[in-house]
């Protein structure tokens, strides 16, 4: 439950300035759903490994977004520089999100 809120909150002040195209709020906010169906579904494999594999996927997808929507050095406001910065935090908080996510899938009985 922690990581669904710490993403969620990372991803609503990465979205906050419209410095990126709506596929990054669509393909972040879409995989934070499915933790919320991890998390009430407890005892559903597909469920927690679909959330891993929607968390890998975005690792990549937000690395492709923060390297080709980073704007140039004259136009960073700090509202800008901001919404980038937690971005770029929830990026690097996602490998440590990965690993917990298949702890939780270990735990319930995965191969």
């Amino acid at each position: 439950q922690a990581i669904i809120l710490v993403h969620w909150l990372l991803t609503v002040w990465g979205c906050m300035n419209y410095m990126f195209p709506a596929s990054y709020a669509w393909g972040n906010f879409s995989v934070l759903a499915l933790g919320i169906w991890a998390i009430v579904q407890r005892d559903s494999l597909d469920a927690i490994m679909m959330f891993l594999m929607g968390l890998l996927l975005t690792v990549l997808t937000d690395i492709i977004h923060v390297s080709v929507f980073y704007p140039s050095n004259n136009n960073l406001t700090d509202a800008k520089r901001f919404s980038i910065g937690m971005a770029i935090f929830s990026l690097l908080l996602k490998p440590v999100s990965c690993y917990l996510v298949y702890r939780m899938y270990w735990e319930r009985g995965g191969e």
